[in-house]
């Protein structure tokens, strides 16, 4: 008998969140899918994976709204609960990158920032604490990003890289906290990863980048299944973490 399991994955009408949602689908596996949806575009590749995920005989739920405001963490995840009866695990992946630099910054786009990534990551956390404590899958996974770890002159993202941080350092904070009730906190850290050609515009960043040392770049499959596997029951026993996902890009 399969046992249902629900998870809640931010941020996945596309790219890593996408591939995270399309590497866990399975019968028995209820997916509470995010977006802002803020353009048809976003909404037609959530569909997109929404019927992906059918095909391989999972159930899900779509809910869109923007994590930057207040209560829309609570809100989502009443839906999950009230949707399938129960919350197992939650990724917090929704993000973007900010490629402003420090002398263009404001103050307001820095906490912005912060809101978006720590804030969203601390809302979501409180409000499905007392849902996992009641799972013996319960996990929460961060989708964090090199930028907080690697600093060179022509590849800053300080906006990102101090909310990614942040984010870093509260997961630290909720993998302490919540052990006692066996809730498990990692997070992953991918470096540069290809984005979906049908949802980004052409760029020329893999022509300007040296790959890193393992000779290309990542995709979203490499990071989905760095998620999956700490999502497994062969990782209860790993949390505090943090899983670089980079093909070596931090080791110098």
């Amino acid at each position: 008998m399969t046992t249902k399991k629900v998870i809640l994955i931010t941020g996945s009408g596309s790219g890593i969140g996408a591939a995270i949602a399309r590497e866990l689908a399975a019968p028995g596996t209820c997916l509470q899918l995010h977006a802002r949806g803020n353009d048809a575009a976003s909404r037609q590749s959530m569909q997109a994976t929404y019927d992906f995920l059918s095909s391989k005989g999972a159930t899900a739920n779509i809910h869109y709204a923007d994590l930057n405001d207040a209560g829309s963490g609570h809100a989502l995840v009443k839906q999950t609960v009230d949707t399938f009866g129960q919350l197992d695990q939650v990724v917090s992946n929704a993000g973007h990158a900010s490629k402003k630099s420090l002398h263009e910054a404001s103050r307001q786009e820095l906490l912005a920032a912060v809101e978006n990534m720590a804030g969203a990551l601390l809302e979501i956390a409180q409000a499905a604490r007392p849902h996992l404590q009641h799972s013996p899958h319960a996990s929460i996974v961060l989708t964090s990003s090199f930028v907080a770890h690697r600093f060179r002159p022509t590849e800053l993202y300080p906006l990102t890289a101090a909310a990614k941080a942040a984010a870093e350092a509260l997961a630290m904070s909720l993998a302490a906290e919540l052990a006692p009730l066996g809730i498990n906190v990692n997070s992953v850290v991918p470096g540069y990863t290809l984005k979906d050609p049908n949802r980004h515009a052409a760029s020329d960043w893999q022509e300007r980048l040296t790959p890193p040392p393992l000779g290309r770049f990542g995709s979203p499959e490499d990071i989905a299944g760095a998620v999956a596997f700490l999502l497994s029951e062969k990782a209860r026993y790993i949390t505090g973490q943090k899983l670089a996902v980079d093909g070596g890009l931090c080791l110098g």
